[in-house]
């Protein structure tokens, strides 16, 4: 590890840019030549730092960038002036000033949305570009099924707002074979005969890889810009960007029946040593990865022992013979023996929870940037 604060750092979170640029070349040569990929850097670039995600994007010629909430645009705006900004979540209420002033583009999810919208442009005299947003089965945001049918019968119900596209959102594109997928796109195929001339955007990080019926004009890729499988049933097309080491804070004996960890629900079966890690629940690593997960030294999985607590874990390096662990070293959680998709499976969970909740804690570095 060369990081400069690293001899303070419990744990180093390692982001390797030039992978991430990589997978970013993956999905614009997996999409059709009409197809623009677009960034999905929401909830600060999935933990990764959205400064320098964004940086990295534009450099390999990404213009189109989603977030989820008005603050994150506002955010992004601050320190990049001529990218395009869509807020997933709508127009905030009691905010829509906020748009016009910092060029921000609403996805619109509602009627109240549009009204609303359509007073600022009447207010501001002059067209606001937005996306327009059909729920075509995720049921979450999106204008449903009734309120599709109300405006593509009237079509003027958008009057004086310069729609720059047109998008739904699979729910279920990461399952190979669920019925829903199709569904989703024979619908969005309907409602995209009405707006012929509008750019169109349906494909997730999954979506882009099932179909290219279903890339249109701009994909909207997600976990796979940032290493996650996007086909789970095949092997990952993309390239891992993070990696987490952590430190080892004290080594100790371990004899045969005594008990590891807060309710001493691991009873240890021989005897052994154990290494007490510096990174908990605090720092993101989940509580359900409790006696489940496996950490990694030079290569040699070692099982967690016991449950993870906040600042701690425990773990079995009693097997390793050669060149074992010492107190100060640094044990691989995430990088080149195991994915945020394998930690994601030992935890119950799905890579998206595993890479937002990294902590604070860690020393940070970027690599190949």
């Amino acid at each position: 590890m060369t990081t400069d604060n690293l001899n303070t750092a419990s744990g180093a979170l390692t982001i390797d840019l030039g992978a991430l640029a990589e997978n970013y070349t993956i999905l614009q040569n997996q999409v059709v030549a009409e197809c623009d990929v677009a960034g999905i850097v929401k909830a600060n670039a999935y933990g990764l730092g959205v400064e320098q995600v964004v940086q990295t994007l534009i450099k390999k010629g990404c213009t189109e960038f989603f977030v989820a909430t008005l603050e994150e645009a506002l955010q992004l705006r601050g320190i990049y002036k001529d990218i395009n900004i869509h807020v997933l979540g709508g127009l905030f209420k009691n905010a829509e000033a906020e748009y016009l002033e910092h060029d921000i583009i609403p996805v619109l999810n509602s009627f109240d949305d549009i009204s609303r919208y359509q007073a600022l442009i009447k207010k501001n005299n002059a067209p606001l570009k937005a996306v327009l947003h059909f729920d075509t089965g995720m049921r979450r945001l999106g204008l449903d099924a009734f309120e599709t049918k109300k405006l593509l019968d009237d079509m003027t119900l958008t009057n004086g707002i310069n729609i720059t596209n047109i998008m739904s959102h699979f729910a279920c594109a990461d399952d190979d074979n669920h019925a829903l997928t199709k569904q989703q796109a024979d619908e969005f195929d309907t409602i995209a005969k009405h707006f012929p001339n509008t750019p169109k955007s349906l494909a997730n990080s999954s979506g882009v890889f099932r179909s290219a019926d279903y890339h249109y004009n701009l994909a909207r890729p997600g976990i796979a810009l940032y290493g996650g499988n996007p086909t789970p049933e095949s092997q990952n097309p993309m390239k891992n960007v993070v990696s987490l080491d952590a430190r080892i804070l004290q080594i100790r004996n371990a004899s045969k029946a005594e008990t590891v960890g807060y309710s001493a629900t691991r009873k240890l079966t021989q005897d052994t040593q154990i290494a007490t890690v510096a990174c908990g629940y605090a720092d993101g690593y989940l509580r359900s990865n409790s006696d489940r997960a496996t950490v990694y030294w030079k290569g040699q999985a070692c099982p967690l022992l016991g449950r993870v607590s906040m600042d701690l874990l425990t773990v079995d390096i009693g097997h390793i013979s050669n060149d074992k662990p010492k107190t100060g070293d640094f044990i691989e959680l995430l990088g080149a023996n195991q994915t945020i998709d394998d930690l994601a499976e030992s935890a119950g969970t799905i890579s998206y929870e595993i890479i937002t909740s990294l902590g604070a804690r860690y020393s940070r570095r970027y690599i190949n940037g």
